[in-house]
């Protein structure tokens, strides 16, 4: 039987017939219809969001992208690969457009560029499960290493485009030689918050320099255990203490006022001293920043409290313990305690309080009070209280509103009510018999109707009381009407200014003003510009508002380019709430039928960790913020529909983000803050980074020597996850640096968790350490046994939402 196969004549037919065009493919591969669902659902958003946008007059390419991306997800469900070729161009595109945005910016790329790059994987994915090639997974497998590449090649453009940082050469030391003021000295010991009352925050010791401060090591850390009896208390908890150091003994105070006494060498701790604090006293922040010292003059060392320690409570009680055995003073007050609130009338748990340590000028305590914020405007008064140190009894008051009240007011009557107030602290000269005041808002900072002129006059000013009398001397104001919340926090620091004596005093609005501290005359030129009417109150707003004209950490107007986020969603959702708010400029007024924005914050510019001053070098070290805020004035029947309502301590009310809800109750709106205006889906902020720096200036012209971004990405991330990163990106801070003969500067105070060490000359950081809670207060050196020292308190903090901790940690050369 021949076969077939070997038959000539057989025709041949090839196995498989040619197939004839069938209809085109309705439908794509599995991967291809998930990655198009998903291209089209984020195009659809988009292109919705992106409509928005442009309508408000915002940037139309949130709408083409969307239109792009909704096709594109389409088309690739239908199984077309025009789809996937229509995406990768828009990211080549969108690339483009962000250089022609933002330029050589980084971190303003990321929301622009990233997201969409990690959206090209899959859809390259899917582009290759529609293709016949034999060889596509690794034609697709190419496309993304170059997609890889191209995005790796545009940020080290960016990077490398980016101007260099401002670099002056930093002033020799010896230059300036100022003479403190205070009476006081640091070196071997650091007798003040602020270093001395003239709260320069500088030290002489040189031990520590910058060739060997990378040998830094722990050499004893102490647990104070104070922290929260429960998980609500722990969101009000903020240990923001800067111990102070005199002779052989370390001083400190813990969030409810548990006054500590250590030996500077071991931390070995002396004796304890517990005020017994309730819960209910403690009003946003458990935070006590620090103690006072005071010797009285011509009484025997060995005598019971010839020196003392000195410390305010949450609970509005002035503390006098013996400093060396930590026993009350009998001769204090009653029983070693002194009620400030005597004479306040009405004054509910927790809405009056002392934070910040009492400042000593010739025998005088003056201290200022926290009055609990955004409650009531006929809230507890501001008044200002100078007490005997050795006897704790009332020397004078100053109650703004009746300057002819020396002292208590009569029965049946109360300091005036709603007064501004000092809740950070005074600075002090010896010399002149002067302390500075730093004074806040009346109550109801965003509501300024119904202050009456004594209050519009002393507002967010400095004041310079004379310590015998109580009168003022003088005032200098950075904000007329404030209704911003833009309140003084930070001391002012005590300084020769071209041989006359000054002080240097930074503001939340970033503006630093010199001033002769003898008249408050600007020593440094002072202009103005014209502020943006409108808001609530129209007629209450000033025409224009006083400005720094020889330095500023203020940054420029923002705009809908400085809008950020993780995405191209977020960063949309941003730009629209931008568009949507009223914003004018610095001091855009509030209102209330839409949203407004503040910049920079209520936060700063500088807070209440201050500015460091380098008295041999005559320069200023000044760490900042930069974030605005995102707040509504709200209607009281709207308030009311919402339960906000003064807070009552004794129903468990405690704690709470200022500002965010507060009911300004008996004026006709509440206040709602977006505190450093936050983005709804991601909880990152939606102004593009930094927000935070630290920058060097020379006193003698104004200008920045250095200027650097800080704080590290490493505990902030979106939906409050950690990134880890230990990537600069200028984070958020709270607490103050200090500096030394040795030319390095040691700071805390960001998100971050980190302390570091930072060259003088050039900005850079030399040494850094992990500390187990945020380091939201400012760090202070001293030396004992020949030996130079560096302390943190690491207690963390609920505002800047890092880790509470009751550890405090001393550093030192091995």
């Amino acid at each position: 039987m021949t076969d077939f196969r070997d038959d000539p004549e057989t025709e041949r037919v090839p196995f498989l017939e040619p197939i004839e065009p069938g209809p085109k493919r309705r439908w794509g591969s599995w991967t291809a219809i998930i990655v198009g669902a998903l291209l089209a659902l984020i195009g659809l958003v988009l292109a919705a969001g992106g409509l928005w946008l442009a309508v408000l007059g915002g940037s139309l390419y949130y709408l083409v992208a969307g239109a792009v991306m909704l096709w594109s997800g389409f088309a690739l469900i239908r199984g077309r690969m025009l789809g996937g070729w229509a995406y990768i161009i828009l990211v080549a595109l969108t690339m483009l457009w962000a250089w022609w945005e933002v330029g050589a910016n980084a971190w303003a790329q990321v929301p622009r560029v990233i997201a969409p790059v990690v959206l090209l994987v899959p859809v390259v994915a899917a582009m290759a499960t529609l293709s016949p090639r034999g060889d596509r997974w690794k034609l697709a497998g190419g496309g993304m290493l170059v997609a890889l590449i191209l995005t790796v090649l545009n940020f080290s453009a960016a990077v490398y485009a980016s101007p260099d940082p401002v670099q002056m050469a930093l002033p020799a030391p010896g230059t300036a030689g100022m003479a403190d003021p205070s009476g006081q000295q640091t070196g071997a010991d650091w007798p003040a918050y602020g270093g001395t009352t003239a709260a320069r925050r500088y030290s002489s010791l040189t031990q520590i320099n910058p060739d060997n401060v990378r040998k830094l090591k722990r050499t004893w850390a102490v647990h104070t255990g104070d922290l929260p009896s429960s998980p609500m208390i722990a969101k009000t908890y903020g240990a923001e203490t800067t111990p102070i150091k005199v002779g052989d003994t370390l001083y400190l105070c813990t969030p409810k006022n548990i006054l500590i006494a250590l030996d500077p060498a071991s931390g070995a701790t002396k004796w304890r001293f517990d005020p017994k604090v309730p819960d209910t006293a403690i009003p946003y922040t458990a935070a006590c920043r620090g103690v006072t010292y005071y010797a009285a003059p011509g009484v025997p060392a060995e005598q019971p409290c010839a020196a003392r320690i000195i410390e305010g409570t949450l609970d509005a009680r002035l503390i006098a313990v013996d400093a060396r055995t930590g026993r009350p003073c009998a001769g204090f007050g009653t029983s070693g305690q002194t009620d400030i609130k005597v004479g306040m009338g009405n004054t509910p748990d927790g809405f009056v309080s002392i934070t910040s340590p009492p400042t000593i000028v010739r025998g005088v305590i003056v201290t200022g009070h926290q009055v609990l914020d955004g409650q009531d405007r006929w809230a507890p008064s501001g008044v200002i209280q100078g007490f005997d140190a050795v006897t704790g009894q009332l020397r004078w008051a100053w109650d703004m509103m009746r300057p002819d009240l020396t002292g208590l007011p009569p029965a049946g009557e109360e300091y005036t009510r709603g007064t501004p107030n000092m809740w950070t602290i005074a600075s002090g000269d010896e010399q002149l018999g002067l302390v500075y005041l730093p004074m806040g808002n009346s109550a109801a900072d965003y509501y300024s109707s119904l202050r009456r002129p004594e209050e519009d006059r002393f507002a967010t000013s400095l004041v310079a009381l004379d310590v015998t009398t109580g009168k003022p001397r003088w005032r200098f104001q950075a904000v007329r009407k404030d209704v911003w919340d833009y309140d003084f926090g930070a001391q002012a620091t005590l300084a020769d200014y071209k041989g006359v004596p000054a002080l240097v005093l930074p503001s939340k609005q970033g503006d630093i003003y010199v001033l002769d501290r003898r008249t408050g005359q600007p020593l440094t030129p002072i202009g103005a510009i014209r502020a943006p009417g409108g808001g609530v109150e129209p007629e209450q707003r000033a025409t224009s508002q006083p400005v720094s004209l020889w330095h500023t950490l203020r940054k420029p107007d923002l705009t809908e380019h400085d809008m950020w986020g993780m995405s191209p969603i977020d960063q949309m959702i941003c730009r629209i709430q931008f568009r949507s708010a009223s914003y004018k400029g610095f001091f855009t007024p509030p209102e209330a039928n839409r949203h407004s924005i503040q910049y920079p914050g209520y936060n700063g510019g500088t807070d209440w960790g201050g500015i460091t001053i380098d008295p041999q070098r005559g320069v200023i070290f000044a760490n900042y913020n930069d974030m605005p805020n995102y707040l509504r004035l709200v209607p009281r029947e709207e308030a009311n529909k919402l339960g906000w309502a003064p807070r009552d301590q004794s129903r468990g009310q405690i704690g709470g983000a200022e500002g965010a809800g507060d009911p300004q109750a008996n004026t006709p709106y509440a206040i709602n803050v977006n505190a450093g205006w936050r983005m709804p889906l991601t909880g990152l902020l939606c102004k593009q980074p930094p927000y935070g720096g630290i920058r060097a200036i020379d006193m003698a012209s104004g200008k920045t020597i250095w200027d650097r971004a800080f704080g590290e990405a490493r505990t902030n991330g979106p939906f409050g996850i950690p990134s880890m990163l230990p990537i600069t990106i200028g984070t958020p801070n709270n607490g103050g640096s200090v500096v030394t003969a040795g030319g390095v500067m040691f700071v805390a105070a960001a998100t971050d968790n980190l302390i570091r060490a930072i060259d003088l000359r050039t900005g850079e950081t030399l040494w850094k350490d992990v500390l187990p809670g945020g380091g939201q207060a400012t760090p202070m050196t001293y030396e004992m046994g020949g030996k130079q020292y560096l302390v943190i308190m690491a207690g963390g903090h609920h505002f800047m939402e890092t880790p509470v901790s009751d550890e405090l940690i001393a550093y030192a050369l091995p």
